[in-house]
């Protein structure tokens, strides 16, 4: 973060307030914006003229007002009042002329980077405009950092000076057990529906954990490419793919990979909505498995409580959104809660469910990124990241 030297520069300042909101475009969690407050007061206070830029959901390059940043706007000045002002769009002539036309103190939001599809495409001339009259630029978007777009590494090929905020250095020494940690102690945890979304993740974590506890649709995944019955559970032909290469190729280490030992499900054909318990090798036609069972929930419980040095958690353990499939994910935040052990824990439904539990206080660090603290934790260099001059 820039010091005293950097006083009364124009600030480029990329953040992540890709925040939800509900059906009326109003925020329901406002943990993103506070986040980056430390970064933008610091600016503040050192006279700078500010412009944020973020990009919101996945517009694919075009404009979408239910995914415009102005509700953000109006939030951000609730914080640090009425020096905030909004940007129509983020690149053009009048946007130009509203960041020339900042003073000292001042902050500009500007509208939805992905709204153009130079973002995404990392196009050296939206990246040019995108970092206009700035002299400084900083990345305090975390949750961004492992993507290669304009504005996160596109514009430092045209601002002299380029670091990274202090949500973004806090993020990077608070992972940093977790990617350094290997062999005895280092639990990592992975849960959520797709396995090819995480086969690199669980390539390169196998070789250096303890264990690997795997929950989530993931598992019925493997289950499948085991040549089980999973009935009517969710398993894409692309996870289903990836387990079984996953299989072929880490045969060394697949015996530190912990399988669901049974399972919480639904019959769904016929729509009975009968719930009930089976053992991994229990599932039946008819029947949509939607969490671990209890035996895996104190498999996994006994594990982290017992074993643990480091852990690393990203992804939930069945459809957290609907309890009681719940259960599996708030029985390994309440394990997490009580283990002596590092706990970082990335992605929005883990972080959903340690928040529910008012479980926050009790984890070494919740991270504001899944997949960038995913691909951090891994091992892998960071696109973002390695673009600062310190990088």
């Amino acid at each position: 973060m820039p010091g005293e030297q950097y006083a009364g520069r124009r600030v480029l300042v990329r953040v992540d307030f890709n925040v939800p909101t509900d059906d009326e475009g109003h925020i329901t969690d406002d943990t993103r914006i506070q986040s980056a407050l430390p970064t933008i007061d610091a600016l503040i206070q050192a006279d700078c003229a500010v412009t944020l830029c973020s990009h919101k959901g996945r517009p694919k390059g075009k404009v979408d007002p239910d995914e415009s940043l102005a509700p953000i706007a109006e939030k951000l000045k609730e914080f640090i009042g009425d020096r905030v002002r909004f940007a129509p769009d983020c690149i053009g002539d009048d946007v130009a002329g509203m960041r020339a036309g900042l003073a000292g103190g001042q902050v500009l939001l500007l509208e939805n980077t992905r709204f153009h599809p130079g973002e995404e495409d990392n196009d050296p001339e939206f990246a040019r405009a995108l970092a206009g009259d700035a002299q400084l630029y900083v990345d305090d978007a975390f949750g961004s950092v492992h993507r290669a777009h304009a504005s996160t590494v596109g514009v430092t090929d045209h601002i002299d000076v380029c670091v990274a905020g202090k949500l973004v250095r806090t993020e990077i020494d608070r992972l940093t057990p977790c990617r350094e940690a290997s062999g005895d102690g280092f639990i990592v945890i992975l849960g959520g529906a797709k396995v090819e979304d995480k086969i690199n993740a669980i390539k390169l974590l196998l070789p250096r954990v303890e264990r690997l506890l795997v929950g989530g649709a993931m598992g019925w995944a493997f289950f499948k490419a085991k040549g089980m019955e999973i009935g009517a559970s969710l398993c894409k032909p692309e996870s289903l793919e990836a387990a079984r290469e996953i299989i072929a190729e880490m045969a060394d280490w697949l015996d530190r990979m912990v399988l669901p030992r049974d399972v919480h499900m639904v019959q769904v054909e016929p729509d009975t909505g009968q719930v009930t318990f089976a053992p991994a090798d229990g599932i039946q036609p008819g029947w949509n498995a939607l969490d671990i069972g209890p035996e895996t929930c104190e498999e996994f419980g006994r594990i982290i409580r017992e074993e643990a040095e480091v852990v690393f958690w990203n992804g939930p353990m069945g459809l957290f959104e609907e309890p009681p499939f719940d259960e599996g994910t708030l029985a390994v935040g309440r394990a997490l809660a009580d283990t002596e052990a590092y706990t970082a824990v990335g992605g929005g439904d883990s972080v959903a469910a340690i928040t529910h539990l008012e479980l926050d206080d009790d984890m070494s660090h919740i991270s504001t990124g899944g997949g960038a603290s995913l691909e951090f934790v891994q091992g892998d260099d960071l696109p973002g990241i390695e673009a600062l001059d310190d990088a």
